[in-house]
């Protein structure tokens, strides 16, 4: 469990310090070296747990969606706290604003960016499909156009908010978005009882993480109950660990 528990911390390490040097120099000009400098791994233990620097971005990626908010019986309020607890996250979180600049990235020409915004579209679109089978949006609403459009909105807000003031009035400019865009999707008893205030992002992130936190099981084992043997994932971190592609998903 101990070396488990490394291996996740590893991983971790890894794509922090990826992440800030994708953030520095860009993907294209960013190198294996340099990361595994930031790191302070050894080059068996990067290779491990990514198969290459494509995979390292992938993984950045994934960090905008690396985390599970309180469920909501309404789904259009599940869509807002996505929204505004990725705009805190932007605000608060170097991986996660690495990972939405890497995807608007546009000097990464070697890079697929398509993978980050298709994860959020997707995201998006399950809940307003759900929202939609509940009965919380107009008629007229196409789910698909809708998460796209909502994706594309989010992106241009939260650039405009880093060029003017460095995001520090991301969660405001996001709630002003959602002030605008739900009246023309949600039936109006739904809008009416939404929460869209700029303080509830870190209400929903502190419940997200006490929740997380007491989800987490802890070692337990019968007495007498053998060791487990180290597998591949329990030596992750060690020189000439066997190279191989981890799953990906945050």
């Amino acid at each position: 469990m101990a070396r488990q528990e490394r291996a996740i911390r590893t991983r971790r390490t890894i794509l922090e310090a990826a992440a800030a040097v994708f953030d520095e120099r860009g993907y294209t000009s960013a190198t294996i070296g340099e990361i595994l400098d930031r790191a302070g791994v050894t080059k068996g233990a990067l290779y491990f747990h990514f198969g290459s620097k494509e995979e390292l971005a992938i993984g950045v990626f994934e960090e905008q969606l690396a985390i599970t908010l309180p469920p909501q019986a309404c789904k259009l309020q599940e869509l807002v706290d996505s929204g505004l607890a990725l705009a805190r996250r932007l605000r608060s979180e170097p991986l996660v604003r690495a990972s939405v600049g890497l995807a608007l990235d546009q000097g990464a020409m070697d890079l697929d960016r398509t993978p980050a915004f298709r994860m959020w579209i997707d995201q998006n679109v399950q809940r307003l499909g759900d929202a939609k089978a509940q009965g919380e949006l107009l008629p007229h609403v196409d789910v698909a156009d809708t998460a796209e459009l909502l994706v594309g909105s989010f992106s241009g807000v939260q650039l405009l908010s880093q060029l003017r003031c460095q995001r520090q009035d991301l969660e405001r400019r996001v709630v002003v978005m959602f002030e605008h865009f739900l009246p023309s999707i949600a039936v109006p008893a739904v809008l009416a009882r939404l929460d869209i205030s700029a303080d509830r992002a870190q209400r929903v992130l502190a419940q997200a993480r006490v929740e997380e936190r007491e989800a987490q099981p802890g070692p337990v084992r019968e007495p007498g109950e053998p060791q487990p043997v180290p597998g591949r994932e329990q030596v992750a971190g060690q020189e000439g660990a066997v190279p191989a592609r981890a799953p990906s998903g945050a």
